[in-house]
């Protein structure tokens, strides 16, 4: 049987090699409307692994979930107007009801601050009200451009969006750090991927934040890409929407608020970044099924080996393992097919195998082969487990370290942009060098400022007045 599962295409040529494999990894599906997938069962599997884990992290911190409605008035929306500019062109409305027209057309959830914030100037009256600390995971429709990606770039997507609210600016401030060490924590030991942590410049904040720090990961194309991010807020909700609350001196103030997000964005990344011409490489963590089993026998062992490779199946039950005792498919086909949806490790057992009382086992993500006693399999499994976990983001701090270069000339830092790196640069903190940045660019932007300090009479790349930080600059998604 011809397997027509293979991927054509060779990593180089991204867009295609990304789309052949998410499809033939059986991750997605499209559906009749353009930036809307289907999440298959393992990748919505993955996604619940986000979930949960972050989950726990967050109620150690005492955030709880709500759900707020998908639907939200317009009058309510427009209340904050920085913050609508922001998202005015990605924002879809309902505006009719069967064959009659709303009188008030409503914004199908592009972010939720507006309609949480109503019912949060209702519910804080006093600083014993707070902190408030609510989270949901939902879903969000952005409307904006004309060519989707699956997973990176998708008018609807999954997230979660925290809404915290705080008495004061030092309690409020506090909470980044302890948010975006969940992320990080979670994005390096599970997903195995590194990133470039640090504030946003004036231009690239998200609309009505006083300030954005970002997590920024490099794709194997040369572009960029946001990641999980936390905007501290400041006033500038409370004072809209009217969120306020009497201190112990019965002086009325207004609150301070942070919002922070991680979303099925993060699964594209990882896909992209561990993943092969064969197919999808997964960090086991990250592997609903860490294992596949298979026998390979003929009509005279077949009993034999298919009754050792369900004891084993048996003894490695907490892998949730995979046994694929299909008949009418050649090994080589199902070592291919299971290469390509991911699975960690490949177990083969044939009268060979049976005969020595082992197993060969294989590691997808550099093919490296073990033969293991059938007794010793439950005891090394989980040591190569973490070795492949440890590999896998080894390789990926390599790929993003290689592809970091500094320049002190626009000229040195639009040849090396061209080269598709990213590149630590001194700006000023005007927003239109930014834009004459991105001009002479032909696209790159901002992505974050790095956390070192600006040395003494370093001028900005762009106007040679002085610069105010270095910043991390590439062309982004």
């Amino acid at each position: 049987m011809e397997d027509t599962k293979k991927i054509t295409v060779e990593k180089d040529e991204f867009s295609e090699w990304f789309i052949q494999m998410i499809l033939k990894a059986d991750l997605t599906d499209y559906t009749d409307v353009s930036g809307c997938l289907v999440f298959k069962p393992s990748a919505y599997a993955m996604w619940e692994k986000i979930k949960e884990e972050i989950n726990n992290e967050f109620k150690k911190l005492e955030i709880k979930n709500v759900y707020f409605p998908l639907l939200i008035p317009e009058k309510l929306l427009k209340k904050e107007q920085k913050h609508l500019k922001g998202f005015a062109p990605e924002v879809a409305w309902v505006t009719h009801t069967g064959n009659n027209k709303l009188k008030e057309r409503l914004a199908i959830r592009p972010t939720s601050e507006a309609l949480m914030y109503k019912s949060y100037s209702k519910w804080v009256r006093s600083y014993k009200d707070l902190p408030l600390k609510l989270n949901q995971w939902n879903n969000v429709i952005r409307w904006e451009f004309k060519h989707p990606i699956p997973f990176l770039r998708t008018r609807e997507f999954l997230w979660n969006e925290g809404h915290t609210v705080y008495a004061t600016k030092e309690q409020a401030e506090k909470e980044e750090k302890q948010i975006i060490k969940i992320y990080k924590d979670f994005c390096e030991n599970y997903l195995a991927l590194p990133s470039l942590i640090g504030r946003k410049s004036k231009k690239e904040t998200f609309p009505g934040a006083e300030y954005t720090t970002s997590m920024e990961f490099y794709m194997p194309n040369g572009k960029s890409i946001q990641g999980p991010d936390f905007h501290f807020d400041g006033q500038n909700f409370s004072k809209v929407y009217g969120i306020r609350f009497l201190d112990e001196n019965e002086n009325e103030k207004y609150a301070y608020q942070n919002t922070f997000a991680i979303t099925t964005r993060i699964l594209g990344i990882m896909f992209a970044i561990h993943s092969d011409k064969k197919g999808l490489i997964l960090p086991p963590k990250m592997a609903q099924n860490k294992i596949v089993i298979i026998p390979i026998f003929s009509k005279k062992n077949e009993k034999q080996i298919i009754k050792k490779s369900q004891e084993i199946f048996e003894e490695l039950k907490e892998f949730s393992p995979i046994i694929d005792k299909r008949k009418d498919y050649r090994p080589g086909f199902k070592f291919n097919e299971y290469e390509l949806k991911g699975i960690p490790l490949r177990i083969e057992i044939g009268e060979k195998e049976l005969i020595k009382k082992q197993v060969t086992l294989t590691q997808r993500n550099n093919n490296k082969k073990h033969s293991i006693k059938i007794s010793e399999l439950k005891k090394k499994i989980p040591k190569i487990l973490e070795e492949m976990q440890l590999s896998l983001l080894k390789k990926a701090k390599k790929l993003l370290n290689a592809n970091i270069e500094r320049a002190n000339k626009l000229n040195e830092t639009i040849r090396l942009i061209k080269n598709k790196k990213i590149v630590i640069a001194p700006l000023c903190d005007s927003e239109k060098c930014e834009e004459i940045l991105k001009y002479k660019s032909q696209g790159a932007k901002v992505l974050n400022i790095s956390k070192e300090k600006i040395i003494e009479n370093t001028k900005c790349i762009i106007c040679n007045k002085k610069a105010k930080y270095f910043a991390r600059i590439g062309k982004s998604y």
